[in-house]
Order: C-alpha cells, then sequence, then structure tokens
C-alpha cells in the first residue's frame, strides 16, 4: 500500500507540474496588445519585430490608416516567443517612431503621444 500512495503522490506531483508548465507557457505566449494614436497624426504603417532580429517583417496594419484617436488590436501567431519587441510607426507625413525593447509579456495597452512643441513622441503602457 505503500507503494501505491507514494505512486499517487508521484502521479499527482507530475500532473500539477503539467498544468503549471501549460499556464506558465500560455502567459508567456500571450504577446497581443493595444495600441492607441494619441499623436495628432493619422499612422500609415506599424511594424513590430522581436528586439533579437534585424528586419522589420511587415506592416500589420497592412491597408488601414490608424487615424489619431482610434486604437488597433495587434495579434501574434501562437508561436511567437519572447517578451522583447521592438515597435515602429510610419505617420502619413512619413515621419517615424521607434521603441525598442517593448515588453510585450506585461503590457497590454500601448498609447502613442507626440507633442509638437518639444519634437518628443513618448508611450504609456498598461
Amino acid at each position: 500500500m505503500k507503494f501505491a500512495r507514494t505512486s499517487r503522490a508521484f502521479a499527482a506531483s507530475i500532473l500539477a507540474g503539467i498544468c503549471l508548465a501549460g499556464a506558465s507557457a500560455a502567459m508567456a505566449e500571450d504577446l497581443d496588445f493595444s495600441m492607441v494614436n494619441k499623436t495628432g497624426y493619422a499612422i500609415n504603417e506599424v511594424y513590430v519585430s522581436s528586439a533579437k532580429s534585424n528586419d522589420w517583417e511587415e506592416d500589420v496594419m497592412g491597408r488601414d490608416q490608424l487615424a489619431n484617436g482610434e486604437r488597433v488590436d495587434i495579434h501574434f501567431d501562437r508561436g511567437a516567443k519572447g517578451c522583447s519587441w521592438d515597435l515602429k510607426v510610419t505617420y502619413d507625413d512619413g515621419d517615424e517612431a521607434i521603441w525598442s525593447g517593448l515588453d510585450l509579456c506585461s503590457i497590454s495597452k500601448l498609447t502613442l503621444h507626440y507633442d509638437r512643441d518639444a519634437d518628443r513622441t513618448w508611450a504609456d503602457t498598461e
């Protein structure tokens, strides 16, 4: 009987470990976020790339434009890995802004701002 208890305890600990590993993997893959444009300008292009990459990949907006005050939800493929990502936006006048090393594992909302007087762009995160 002692062997049976040990086996059940062992099986229970294995099952708990699998459940926790699955939950951790699901959380680690949750890179999706919402981006809000509060810059005062329309955004024509949005690029999101792993911080480890030297390539901006493709424009996630496609043909769409993100007007000032609008929000877009950015979704990642299930296989996307890593928390550190770079973001580049191109405005309708051709100017660009880049944010490096965003921790998308802890960001669910990114609000972009621009101060014309200071010629300064920044992002608030939630």
